[in-house]
């Protein structure tokens, strides 16, 4: 199963149990608005999908693992509904990881941006590389990690986020998210990650799958208002970026 974009792809399949979704885009593997629904729609259907037990998102190539939002897209937003559509994109992907019934892993090969960071926050399980330095630079450009917020305080605590959102030119290493709870597992290179990675989605395609749906929905009790909060987290971030502030600040980063 795939799906496919002009300039990005969107590849969602399951083998022997094991499910995944692989994103790319040549900018840095950032996301547009078409990726973030196809995304968010790999997840749902692996989640329905009877022959799968265990979910991977993953990102191509040897450069960044997510630089986040679209650029090309922040700045070319004109209205509020426009801003609020496009934050809704995050939404949906952190909402679909949080009502699928199979547990979500990660596979965190390099750089991690913004919305990127907050993808990664919602997955249950996550393998990074020691080069899988992150940063929520929204501020920098005026505005804030307002829809992935949520779901990185679950994971880090506010004290974590606070620093790592405040300090928004800042890069955080690995091993800093290993220590404050983002990263489950750390790794020097590739393939020693391949290989744990290997390991634990074997065995999670081999367990109980009423036992991780139940464990599951345990671990993820008092998040069922997301479903309304991070759509009204995008509206506010939807209204900031058009602002005088956030555009000029957007087309100076982009150049």
């Amino acid at each position: 199963m795939s799906s496919f974009q002009e300039d990005g792809s969107v590849y969602v399949k399951s083998e022997q149990g094991i499910g995944s979704v692989t994103f790319s885009h040549p900018q840095s593997n950032s996301l547009p608005s078409p990726l973030l629904d196809r995304i968010a729609k790999g997840i749902d259907q692996l989640s329905e999908d009877p022959e799968t037990a265990v979910v991977l998102i993953q990102s191509e190539g040897k450069k960044a693992f997510c630089a986040g939002a679209s650029l090309d897209e922040l700045v070319a937003i004109e209205t509020q509904e426009q801003g609020q559509q496009f934050f809704i994109g995050f939404a949906k992907i952190i909402n679909a990881i949080r009502r699928c019934n199979k547990f979500v892993v990660c596979r965190v090969h390099q750089k991690a941006v913004g919305g990127g960071v907050g993808i990664i926050a919602a997955c249950d399980y996550v393998f990074a590389t020691e080069n899988a330095s992150i940063k929520l630079s929204e501020l920098t450009i005026g505005i804030g990690p307002f829809v992935i917020e949520p779901a990185l305080t679950r994971k880090m605590g506010v004290a974590a986020v606070s620093q790592l959102s405040i300090d928004a030119s800042h890069w955080q290493n690995a091993y800093w998210a290993k220590y404050k709870g983002l990263y489950s597992q750390v790794y020097d290179n590739e393939e020693d990650l391949d290989d744990a990675l290997t390991e634990l989605l074997n065995k999670l395609s081999s367990y109980n799958p009423q036992s991780m749906k139940h464990l599951k929905d345990s671990l993820w009790v008092n998040t069922e208002h997301w479903a309304t909060l991070l759509p009204e987290r995008a509206k506010l971030s939807g209204s900031l970026v058009l602002s005088e502030h956030t555009k000029s600040a957007l087309k100076k980063f982009k150049k």
